[in-house]
């Protein structure tokens, strides 16, 4: 069985991830603060942690780097700050993900499992797609070697299509996937434009794309497979 900790002081969204992880058949460990957290590690396997930027006896960025410095267990933050900084200082600090609240609990379930699987069959820290070098440790996107510069929302959606280069993405699923981000501002329609803005960024033809394809009435795939 997966163990996660959830370190979270809402105790109304701890009670409730508690109940929906439990069903999706992981063993829950809580903790409301970060105090003790770092004493429970050295006791109890854990196979990822859920982490709340916003604690009340320590910021959660400092406790991810005390945690870090003992384990090298996945952490996805979960946080109240949707600002891109903050989005971006998380991700270039080693963070695996991150959910900005309020979030659906099947959107974090769904990144819990792309975390694990990339844990389990033990990828390398990139992604290379034919010229293009995607950088998980730094959240970094590379074209022949120089910064392509993504936004946060722009990563993620390139991000979810590289992790299953097999897969069609239908555009429901993909706006799924990205739901932590406002929802007035991620809808279908969008969703094309931000498509079209990382095509214009990445691919040598944005208007002849090699790299992400339309699958026409379905949504998108990536069409090389990465090495």
């Amino acid at each position: 069985m997966t163990n996660i900790l959830l370190v979270e002081d809402d105790d109304t969204i701890r009670l409730g991830l508690r109940y929906y992880l439990k069903q999706e058949g992981f063993e829950v460990f809580e903790h409301d603060c970060a105090k003790n957290v770092l004493n429970f590690l050295k006791q109890q396997p854990i196979d990822l942690i859920l982490l709340d930027l916003n604690l009340p006896d320590q910021d959660g960025f400092s406790l991810f780097k005390e945690i870090k410095k003992q384990k090298d267990i996945p952490i996805i933050f979960l946080t109240a700050n949707d600002l891109e900084v903050s989005i971006v200082m998380g991700l270039d600090m080693g963070a695996d993900d991150y959910v900005t609240k309020p979030f659906k609990a099947r959107e974090l379930v769904s990144r819990i499992k792309n975390v694990l699987r990339r844990v389990k069959q033990n990828n390398p820290s990139t992604i290379q797609i034919k010229n293009i070098t995607i950088d998980l440790k730094q959240a970094k996107v590379l074209k022949n070697g120089k910064d392509v510069m993504l936004t946060a929302l722009e990563y993620k959606i390139f991000l979810t299509l590289a992790l299953s280069p097999d897969k069609v993405f239908t555009r429901e699923k993909i706006l799924a996937d990205i739901w932590d981000v406002n929802e007035e501002y991620v809808n279908d329609n969008t969703l094309t434009v931000y498509i079209k803005r990382i095509r214009e960024k990445i691919e040598e033809d944005p208007t002849n794309p090699k790299i992400i394809e339309t699958v026409r009435g379905i949504g998108y795939k990536i069409g090389v497979k990465p090495c």
